[in-house]
């Protein structure tokens, strides 16, 4: 697919441009309204049908799952998505922090891989204080932009404190966030001196003065072709470094913003996102089992 229609479909996500301008500018890449359709197509996600690990009822690995609260910022009710392995063992914890349309079935679907490799994973809906994740992504997009950073980061914080105070957790925390969620989770590496690992798939990078508060090993997925990311990525290795954060950072070569993705086929990489994922569940490995 064009570059330029990537490119425009990701102003369109995560910058105020309307849908009717959108369509507009992209018939004008395209050339017409037919090829503009099979473009939405492709990069558009269909959450639905893109779900590739069995719910704990469809016969796959046996799970366990339930729907969650603890309290968040200024009286928020927070509430999740909790998948874990059946049975009465603890588990190390994960905080599974969606993208910039709210909890989908598709970060719902990541919720239950983490599980299905050995944790507890809980699916933190951020747009709890507007009442849950509504089923219209573009309005999951619009309420996403309303939130104040401060008090999801301190939302965020209250998930991972109520995973370490449940009897299911061995006391260790990690994070994995995919685009506004991987910005999230750098933030939360700062500002969680308990947190065990994080993981951020190509997230924009917070304040350089941050890195030097990082406790956790962080690991850090970034796509080649993603410009609008990419532009913060050498200050922050360079604020890493300096602070002596251990970090590691791989660029996924020729791939898109949102390669992980399996629900936009217009950017997803099944390669890549197989390999970032491998070294995904290798750091949990390392910094979560107790």
């Amino acid at each position: 697919m064009d570059q330029r229609i990537i490119a425009l479909f990701d102003e369109y996500t995560h910058a105020p441009l309307s849908r009717r301008d959108f369509l507009d500018r992209l018939q004008q890449l395209t050339g017409s309204a037919v090829l503009a359709a099979a473009a939405l197509a492709a990069l558009e996600p269909g959450y639905a049908q893109a779900a590739t690990t069995a719910a704990p009822a469809s016969g796959g690995k046996k799970l366990q799952e339930e729907t969650v609260t603890w309290p968040g910022a200024a009286g928020v009710t927070m509430q999740g998505y909790l998948v874990q392995p059946a049975g009465h063992q603890q588990h190390g914890a994960v905080v599974v922090i969606h993208e910039n349309r709210g909890l989908t079935p598709h970060i719902k679907d990541i919720t239950r891989r983490v599980a299905q490799a050995g944790y507890l994973a809980l699916g933190v809906d951020g747009l709890s204080e507007f009442g849950g994740t509504p089923t219209d992504e573009d309005e999951g997009r619009t309420l996403i932009g309303q939130l104040d950073k401060d008090r999801t980061l301190t939302n965020y914080l209250a998930a991972l404190s109520y995973l370490r105070q449940r009897p299911d957790c061995n006391g260790r925390t990690g994070c994995v966030g995919f685009c506004w969620g991987g910005a999230l989770a750098n933030r939360l590496a700062a500002h969680d001196p308990q947190l065990n690992a994080a993981v951020a798939y190509y997230g924009t990078q917070p304040p350089a003065p941050e890195a030097a508060a990082i406790k956790a090993p962080l690991l850090l997925h970034y796509a080649e072709l993603d410009d609008r990311v990419n532009a913060g990525k050498d200050a922050w290795e360079a604020a890493l470094k300096s602070a002596g954060a251990r970090y590691q950072q791989f660029v996924y070569a020729g791939v898109q913003h949102a390669f992980n993705n399996d629900t936009s086929p217009a950017r997803y990489n099944a390669e890549a996102a197989a390999l970032a994922w491998g070294r995904t569940l290798d750091l949990f490995r390392q910094q979560l089992r107790g």
